[in-house]
């Protein structure tokens, strides 16, 4: 199950997600915004990365002008990797090397069709594990340390 979020920047490209996901029948959950109107990013950001953290979720989509102020706010939450990609090949790493479970997507920077080929590679990469498990595990041991 997906949890997909954009602020107002990012709602058009939201909406033209989830007509790739219902055409692919990908379950997801819409926690908004449900319109252009202005929104505050990390309300949406949180309440994605929220239900990812708490396992609601098993992967999250969020959308912004950029992609960075959503990754930020998102990257807040145990056990949440969220990453900002622009391009197939960093969503391919951000899931192989590093197991991103959030992608956060850029609007003003792609277009829909590079959005969708985004996605795509996002969710058919597999975690490598081997040596990046381990890199994993130092970044859930920092979150202990930091995150109380």
């Amino acid at each position: 199950m997906i949890v997909i979020g954009a602020d107002h920047g990012g709602f058009k490209l939201k909406e033209e997600i989830k007509k790739y996901l219902n055409e692919k029948e990908i379950p997801f959950e819409d926690k908004g915004c449900f319109s252009e109107e202005s929104v505050d990013y990390p309300n949406i950001a949180k309440a994605v990365a929220s239900d990812v953290s708490n396992k609601k979720a098993d992967m999250g989509i969020l959308i912004c002008r950029s992609g960075i102020g959503m990754s930020m706010c998102a990257n807040k939450f145990k056990g949440v990797r969220c990453a900002p990609c622009y391009q197939e090949q960093t969503a391919k790493f951000a899931r192989m090397h590093n197991n991103a479970n959030v992608l956060a997507l850029g609007a003003d920077y792609i277009t829909v069709n590079e959005a969708i080929c985004i996605l795509r590679m996002f969710l058919a990469t597999e975690f490598e594990g081997g040596r990046h498990e381990a890199r994993i595990n130092l970044i859930s041991e920092i979150e202990k340390e930091n995150m109380k």
